[in-house]
């Protein structure tokens, strides 16, 4: 059986997880009847000390509605440049909602609040875009699973007050920053207007997100959630799975932490112009094969024809993101797989 570290989206629910599913109470959460799913929006919006949230079948669409919120139309929203809101979410914000983005780079998706704080423009009047609120991703996918700094975060959050502007963060791996760096949800989140969560990353739940954020601002989301069909029936029986992940799927990301740095490890000591193993915080492993005379996708191929399966990201960028279907013995056999090809 192949070894699938394209991303922790691939995870296959667990028989206690498929327990959870068929034994779940349910109701049509159009008509927000859904008792399941009303209790896993109250359960994550009290984790990080949010009023309320609503749940979604994406992290995409969980985001879109957060900055739906905050940016109007022909305003602007600011984000790291490699960020998955404008790289990932295929312009969305621009296609269904009229919001412009504009970014700044940093090495790693590592925030700095001054590289926020540097381009954006607030109440620009008639002639110029005005920016409203500023992106911060945690931990940062195409970074390769940065966590985000919470003194950088208190930075930008004090710098957005003045300057009169909301923040959204991008959470959909904040799972995975809380184990690296002991912080709490609640203090991640009260640094941002709105919120949003992902469940189907690192926890293992088959589909589903979370958006948080204020009663007035949820309320209008789900009008939205609706409007863009994403309004669900019988949704329990996903939110069943999401709460099977809550309770016992958080604490075990130390492990894939753990794998993902033994990888780059093993990877560096074969060339370190690939990975440096001290930016590799959390569960995603970012290869840089500029140096190196093969492309992504033929080191990808590579990978494949042995039994991995990785992800090709750009033409000299390939990622291995490990999860809660990839134990030790795997993990092994990936470092030799990857070392053959490597040198092949």
């Amino acid at each position: 059986m192949a070894i699938d570290l394209r991303s922790d989206t691939v995870t296959r629910p667990s028989q206690g997880m498929r327990d959870a599913i068929a034994s779940a109470p349910v109701g049509d959460d159009v008509y927000g009847d859904d008792p399941t799913v009303n209790s896993l929006e109250e359960r994550v919006a009290s984790l990080f000390g949010k009023e309320a949230g609503v749940f979604t079948p994406t992290g995409s669409l969980a985001n879109q509605l957060a900055i739906r919120m905050l940016v109007n139309p022909g305003e602007e929203l600011i984000a790291e440049t490699n960020s998955h809101i404008v790289r990932a979410e295929l312009g969305a914000a621009a296609v269904f909602s009229g919001i412009t983005t504009r970014t700044w780079p940093a090495a790693h998706g590592l925030l700095k609040a001054s590289d926020a704080l540097e381009i954006a423009r607030p109440n620009s009047g008639p002639y110029l875009v005005s920016t409203t609120a500023i992106a911060v991703e945690n931990t940062h996918n195409f970074g390769g699973g940065t966590v985000q700094p919470i003194d950088e975060i208190k930075a930008l959050r004090k710098g957005a007050d003045e300057m009169g502007l909301a923040m959204h963060l991008d959470g959909a791996r904040i799972w995975n920053a809380h184990i690296a760096s002991g912080i709490s949800f609640s203090e991640y989140g009260k640094y941002f207007d709105t919120v949003s969560v992902c469940l189907s990353k690192g926890l293992g739940a088959p589909i589903g997100s979370v958006m948080l954020s204020t009663k007035e601002h949820v309320a209008k989301a789900r009008v939205w959630r609706k409007r863009y069909g994403a309004g669900m029936r019988q949704v329990g029986l996903l939110a069943a799975a999401a709460h099977f992940a809550l309770d016992n799927n958080i604490n075990r990301l130390a492990e894939d932490h753990r794998r993902a740095k033994e990888i780059a490890v093993a990877i560096a000591a074969i060339d370190p112009s690939l990975i440096d193993p001290t930016t590799v915080q959390t569960n995603i492993v970012g290869l840089d094969l500029a140096h190196v005379p093969i492309t992504a996708q033929e080191f990808a191929t590579r990978c494949r024809e042995k039994g991995l399966w990785i992800s090709a990201l750009g033409p000299k960028y390939a990622r291995l993101v490990t999860h809660l279907d990839f134990d030790d013995a795997q993990c092994a056999e990936a470092i030799e797989i990857l070392k053959v090809a490597l040198v092949a």
